[in-house]
């Protein structure tokens, strides 16, 4: 099938490792310039050499940029734009928020919640839309989790952020049409990641059992029996984001193996 992503320029953020990372490296498979941002440089570079190493001819750059700073939001997409022309395509991505119970948190870390999974996706979408606009068949994919559809114990910030983050992606789906602008959220199950590795972690401290042990039990509540990789999440995010993709808008996917029960 073709994509038709050669040479559309692509934007993902928080794409130095994990689900981002995955996703940059499906457009560069698929001939698109991409544009991957996170905050620490280091890890960019070492992405961005990762990328290039495993596609041949890659055409990927990076941009330092924190999701909390409306100016880096600002930054990354005039750099982008400088570079390539224009935005097809952007996938919004950010770093989870830390687990725990509602009385653990404060004032502070409901606002840095706020900041880093929705303010920052609503900054990023409003830079990036004028170029979009000119694209005639651009394309936002929100990244979010599958507690926007069953809510997670232990992650109410991600819970109430994301959830979040579906109003905001139907609502541009309805307003951006007329644009020809495509707009899907996909929330991540239980995939490979340092994320989860993290949080099955915690969950083993507080249980005072081993990460195994976790980890055992939450493939036992999965049908297809295992935890997902980042390469098959991000096949579904390189489709939805593509020219092939021309009728599928404003619709909220779980990438999970069929863990989440709700309909």
């Amino acid at each position: 099938m073709d994509l038709h992503l050669n040479n559309k320029s692509v934007i993902v953020t928080a794409a130095s490792d994990g689900l981002g990372l995955a996703t940059a490296k499906g457009f560069a498979q698929e001939g698109a310039n991409v544009m991957i941002a996170s905050r620490d440089e280091d890890k960019l570079q070492a992405a961005q050499a990762d990328i290039r190493a495993e596609v041949e001819g890659a055409n990927v750059n990076y941009q330092v940029c924190d999701m909390t700073k409306a100016d880096d939001i600002k930054g990354l997409i005039a750099t982008t734009v400088e570079q390539y022309g224009g935005v097809d395509v952007l996938i919004n991505n950010s770093g989870g928020p830390p687990a725990g119970r509602f009385e653990e948190f404060s004032d502070e870390d409901w606002e840095y919640a706020f900041q880093l999974n929705l303010l920052s996706f609503v900054r990023t979408t409003r830079q990036a839309l004028p170029h979009m606009k000119k694209s005639g068949a651009a394309r936002i994919i929100n990244i979010a989790s599958s507690s926007f559809k069953q809510p997670i114990d232990h992650l109410i910030l991600s819970n109430v952020f994301r959830t979040g983050m579906i109003g905001l992606s139907k609502s541009l789906s309805q307003e951006l049409g007329e644009d020809n602008i495509l707009v899907n959220t996909i929330g991540p199950g239980r995939i490979g990641t340092d994320r989860v590795k993290k949080l099955d972690h915690l969950r083993a401290s507080e249980l005072d059992v081993s990460d195994d042990d976790i980890r055992s039990q939450q493939e036992q509540a999965i049908p297809l029996g295992r935890y997902g990789t980042p390469e098959e999440f991000a096949r579904v995010i390189t489709f939805l984001g593509s020219g092939a993709n021309t009728y599928v808008t404003g619709q909220a996917f779980v990438v999970d193996g069929g863990q989440v029960k709700a309909l």
